[in-house]
């Protein structure tokens, strides 16, 4: 349990979230989601344990992405099932038009659907997907929106949910602090990336609100997966 950050502090706003922040700051920070999620994320180890095991070669398996933020994490995930020979058709959905706009420039058609839309408004469609993941969404939300979101991810999926986020820590604080200031400039990466770890849960937290049936694995470096399988 953390010290210095005992308390979660969901209050906070990033400077990303903000609609009258500076824009080439911005997008500079999309491009460079790519390097921080290849650090830190473990989308690769988590695709090998999680997915891959429950896809075959003779059939087409539906992903929702919740939440793309710069659309390298669906990009990778189509990238590898290609590179296993599995067909994955992925619909990334994001709230905010910065993010589909910076996405529609910088990747190419066909191999993802990029939509601007809410997971509520999928919900209510009745629409399927055997796999629901988001990255970093986590931390963004208040209690009761945790919950709703829950819900949903329960309806939307046919097999899995992968909710991957920050674990709060007060190292993993401090070294982020220290070295995110080397790799990331011109960027939100390193102000934003502390205020999301003071607003993140850590493990308990995270298993005190959600139901039952999820589970909170803890991952390598200061990261929490929280899974729900379906079958």
């Amino acid at each position: 349990m953390p010290f210095f950050l005992a308390n979660r502090q969901p209050a906070l706003i990033e400077h990303m979230d903000r609609p009258a922040c500076n824009t080439v700051l911005l997008e500079n920070t999309y491009q460079q989601f790519v390097l921080i999620n290849r650090l830190l994320s473990q989308w690769r180890r988590i695709y090998k344990k999680e997915m891959r095991p429950l896809m075959k070669e003779n059939r087409t398996y539906s992903l929702l992405d919740i939440g793309f933020g710069g659309g390298d994490v669906p990009a990778n995930l189509v990238r590898w099932a290609i590179q296993d020979r599995i067909k994955l058709d992925i619909t990334a959905i994001d709230t905010d038009p910065r993010a589909l706009k910076f996405v529609q420039e910088n990747y190419p058609e066909g191999l993802i659907k990029w939509r601007h839309i809410s997971s509520t408004d999928l919900a209510l469609k009745k629409e399927r997907y055997d796999f629901v993941i988001s990255n970093h969404l986590l931390h963004h939300l208040q209690d009761n929106q945790l919950s709703k979101l829950l819900k949903e991810a329960r309806e939307l999926t046919t097999l899995k949910v992968l909710f991957n986020d920050i674990e709060r820590s007060d190292i993993g604080y401090a070294l982020f602090n220290v070295f995110s200031r080397i790799l990331f400039r011109r960027s939100f990466i390193t102000d934003d990336g502390l205020t999301s770890i003071k607003r993140s849960f850590t493990r308990q937290e995270l298993i005190r609100i959600t139901p039952s049936g999820w589970k909170v694995e803890t991952l390598f470096p200061f990261r929490l997966l929280l899974k729900y399988d379906k079958t």
